[in-house]
């Protein structure tokens, strides 16, 4: 498994599935056209392109080319690479007929060959770091989630560490393993706290 720094955004689901069996790295799923409408993601994938940079990967077919342009053009700051998967034809285990343009997606395509089309864009391994150790049970234990004030809390650390507002738990949590362990989580919890109380 290799160690990829920046971001990767890929279509849906399954694609996801396929490529944390062969990196490790954040993994944005768009949802096909969802993506269009869902500012939430796009802040997300414009924070990440900014802090660490992002690779695109959206299948070989029109959709996929209409979905990857969508999003270089939503990106004004920071790095976007893009990784292109060749065309091959055939159809994916889990569906009954080919693709209407009967090419693989991310999901269909072999490992040696989605290596490789990384490698073709100048992206190598990254250096590996400390496993993630924020979870959503620490983001419990902090105040961030499931108690009377969490969202506002949460709402004020997305802030001062320059994050979309609109985030999920799972999201937040994934942004912040990116950016520090959890005991820094919790210093910045802590300066929070002491913000509000005055101290």
């Amino acid at each position: 498994m290799i160690k990829i720094n920046e971001a990767i955004i890929v279509e849906g689901k399954y694609d996801k599935i396929k490529l944390c069996s062969i990196v490790d790295a954040v993994i944005i799923v768009t949802g096909g056209f969802g993506i269009f409408k869902d500012e939430e993601k796009l802040g997300l994938i414009r924070y990440y392109a900014e802090k660490t940079g992002v690779i695109i990967l959206t299948d070989s077919d029109s959709a996929g080319r209409r979905i990857r342009g969508y999003i270089k053009g939503a990106i004004k700051n920071g790095s976007v690479k893009n990784v292109y998967i060749p065309d091959v034809f055939g159809k994916e285990k889990r569906k009954v007929k080919p693709s209407a343009e009967g090419k693989l997606g991310v999901e269909g395509i072999d490992t040696a060959t989605l290596l490789a089309a990384f490698e073709k864009a100048g992206i190598t391994a990254g250096e590996r770091t400390a496993p993630p150790d924020i979870t959503k049970l620490t983001l419990y234990e902090l105040g961030l989630s499931g108690g009377s004030n969490s969202s506002e809390l949460r709402k004020r650390l997305q802030k001062k560490l320059g994050l979309p507002s609109l985030l999920s738990a799972a999201a937040l949590t994934e942004v912040l393993n990116t950016m520090m362990t959890a005991s820094e989580l919790a210093e910045k919890v802590d300066e929070l706290k002491e913000e509000e109380n005055g101290i």
